[in-house]
């Protein structure tokens, strides 16, 4: 049973974000003192992402770990050790948690089709032992990407023949 009353836990909900959430803010901050530039909630890309890094082409999506059930199998709906699902009211937040899962794998595939990179950080991966790896992880990603869509071509060295080999250097005399 909740220990708190209907009134008392509605306005304890409200006062959920999901906008400017505290996450959110240690990966803008990361990501803006090492140079990045995005943008916030981009509303024409399915799911709103957190962040849009259009020159990497590129979605970040900062996820708490309860909301979207990070290492909680869909099939099983056992807690894991970042998301405890409430013993209250059980049935509705294993649903609630699933379908938040199901929206996350469709709105990414969405972007894909769209030709979109996406990267997905979880609040536990942002906790101060875990952050400046957390955020060099993030930053290394981004620039694989950009690589990837931007880089050189690979341009092959060329093919030395026979003669070419036998040349002989300006060192070398050829009397005797």
């Amino acid at each position: 049973m909740d220990h708190l009353s209907a009134q008392q836990r509605s306005k304890n909900m409200s006062a959920i974000r999901s906008k400017d959430t505290k996450p959110e803010m240690i990966v803008r901050r990361g990501l803006w003192k090492r140079g990045f530039r995005y943008r916030l909630n981009h509303k024409r890309l399915p799911g709103h992402p957190d962040l849009v890094l259009r020159k990497y082409r590129t979605c970040i999506f900062v996820n708490g770990c309860f909301w979207h059930g990070h290492l909680v199998e869909s099939n099983t709906m056992q807690n894991s050790a970042c998301c405890k699902i409430p013993n209250t009211n059980r049935d509705f937040w294993i649903d609630k948690i699933r379908r938040n899962k199901e929206r996350d794998r469709e709105e990414q595939q969405a972007l894909a089709a769209m030709g979109w990179h996406c990267i997905t950080v979880w609040e536990c991966e942002l906790k101060p032992t875990k952050r400046e790896e957390t955020l060099d992880s993030i930053v290394f990603t981004l620039n694989h990407i950009w690589l990837q869509d931007h880089g050189a071509k690979a341009i092959p060295y060329p093919k030395l023949d026979e003669e070419d080999m036998q040349t002989s250097v300006a060192a070398e005399s050829d009397s005797g």
